[in-house]
């Protein structure tokens, strides 16, 4: 057998005996396996507030969580990664000098480094090398200050909050509001952080059986741009999970790290979407894969990846709805300054008329208006 297939092997089967520990080879909850979690079902077609209302809020924080749900979003967006000492944090990257004030605290010069992430080398400074304390002492900043000046304003006043932070926000907005606030789970870099030695999932199971969250109709999702972990967790946990897609010819790092040559444009053929069905329940694609866009920037017509994957019983929540220019196609810009807002509502429109069944929006007020106007059609 070749050396780079025995390796993944050995890792597969390490990452499924992590979980298995973690989760009591079952899957029921701590407490006896009430879901304690479920309410009110979600909506048909939901919004998912993207990282919170990251087009208002620097991202990932509470306060950008927050907002979404007062905005109208179904469901919260936290990526996880870790801290040095095992606890999970929202953190878009486990490189954090661009989503906090690290770069100000002379305290942690020597921490900063270069490290190789999914093959790319990336110098920064890193959660992992980092105890929940210390990165507590941290507060964030807005990732993208060139196309959100207005977000910077909240610049040092929020800190890196825990995975169970946002559990305990979800299920406290949930009973305030009376709307079935769900969560929406993304591991990131699963098998670097496995090769490290901080493998993502055990902890957020625990976590996740321990909160309630237990059933297929438990109000959370788990999602990951790899395969190779979402197989690992389905034997052993009941929640929904969804494949996350990029564009292609991109390649899920599992698979590339496996020498698998396969890459997203093979899952999103009817055979791929029939293996991904095999242990989830939905897919996020990169939303160009819904809709492409013409030469021209504009719009053009979908593509089939919809109808494929509601034949494979799969839903489609593309990513991600941004309200400003620069991301917007060029038919739905409003004028030539990038971050000038633009008409995300009309954009959002076309993907519901293409028949998704949510989407990833950072300005999850515009999406909940166009959602909502779209149903009541």
């Amino acid at each position: 057998m070749p050396a780079f297939k025995t390796l993944r092997l050995a890792a597969t089967a390490s990452l499924f005996l992590a979980l298995l520990c973690a989760c009591g080879g079952d899957n029921d909850n701590d407490d006896g396996g009430e879901d304690t979690a479920a309410t009110t079902p979600l909506p048909a077609i939901v919004v998912v507030g993207h990282r919170g209302a990251s087009a208002y809020r620097p991202e990932h924080t509470l306060a950008a969580y927050e907002l979404a749900i007062e905005y109208g979003a179904d469901i919260i967006e936290p990526d996880l990664v870790p801290t040095r000492d095992g606890e999970l944090v929202a953190r878009h990257e486990n490189e954090i000098s661009g989503t906090t004030d690290v770069a100000e605290h002379p305290e942690f010069a020597d921490r900063r480094t270069t490290k190789t992430i999914d093959g790319t080398s990336l110098t920064g400074w890193f959660t992992e090398d980092f105890t929940l304390a210390e990165l507590r002492t941290l507060r964030a900043i807005e990732r993208i200050p060139g196309v959100r000046p207005d977000n910077t304003r909240y610049n040092g006043l929020y800190p890196v909050p825990t995975l169970q932070e946002v559990i305990d926000l979800a299920r406290r907005a949930t009973e305030q509001t009376g709307r079935t606030i769900a969560l929406y789970i993304e591991t990131k870099h699963p098998t670097y952080f496995q090769s490290i030695g901080l493998p993502l999932e055990p902890r957020l199971l625990e976590l996740m059986n321990a909160n309630g969250y237990t059933s297929a109709d438990s109000p959370a999702f788990l999602q990951s741009f790899e395969t190779a972990n979402l197989k690992a967790m389905r034997p052993l946990t009941s929640l929904r999970l969804v494949q996350l897609m990029s564009a292609p010819p991109a390649r899920p790092y599992d698979f590339v790290a496996a020498g698998d040559a396969r890459g997203y444009a093979d899952l999103i053929t009817p055979a791929g979407l029939a293996e991904v069905a095999s242990y989830a329940q939905g897919i996020g694609p990169e939303k160009s894969m819904v809709i492409p866009r013409n030469a021209d920037a504009t719009l053009a017509e979908p593509t089939a990846l919809v109808a494929n994957a509601h034949a494979a019983n799969l839903i489609v929540h593309p990513y991600t709805f941004r309200p400003e220019n620069n991301f917007l196609p060029a038919d739905f810009r409003s004028n030539s300054d990038p971050a000038a807002r633009g008409d995300a509502y009309g954009e959002i429109l076309r993907f519901l008329q293409a028949g998704v069944d949510g989407v990833f929006s950072d300005d999850p007020f515009v999406a909940r208006a166009a959602v909502d106007a779209y149903t009541a059609e």
